[in-house]
């Protein structure tokens, strides 16, 4: 089982950067991939980055690639989204998951955090 807690969202300028954490509870976090999820109203879930356990390995969403950058450190079973050059377009409900497989697909994930409103002004 595990458990986690997204922080690190709010309201900034277009062109701003944020830094979302998500912290980790429960065993072995190392052991699994995390990603980051966003979703907003209307919309499905997106896909925005992926980190395997050890953080060598990461991929990226198409909307993410060039801006933002997934980091972990298992140390402090905490998962890191650095956020730049945001767009009125990202904002949206930012999701932290955890994965058994380095997977991309929302329904492979079972576990998620309660989500961190992310909002950018014009």
């Amino acid at each position: 089982q595990v458990q986690l807690v997204e922080s690190g969202g709010g309201l900034v300028q277009a062109g701003g950067s944020l830094r979302l954490s998500c912290a980790a509870s429960g065993h072995s976090f190392s052991s699994y991939a995390m990603g980051w999820f966003r979703q907003s109203p209307g919309k499905e879930r997106e896909f925005i980055a992926l980190s395997s356990g050890s953080g060598h390995s990461t991929t990226y969403g198409d909307s993410a690639k060039g801006r933002f950058t997934i980091s972990r450190d298992n140390a402090k079973n905490t998962v890191y989204l650095q956020m730049n050059s945001l767009k009125p377009e990202d904002t949206a409900v930012y999701y932290c998951a955890a994965a058994t497989w380095f997977r991309s697909r929302p329904d492979e994930y079972a576990y998620w955090g309660q989500g961190t409103q992310v909002t950018v002004s014009s």
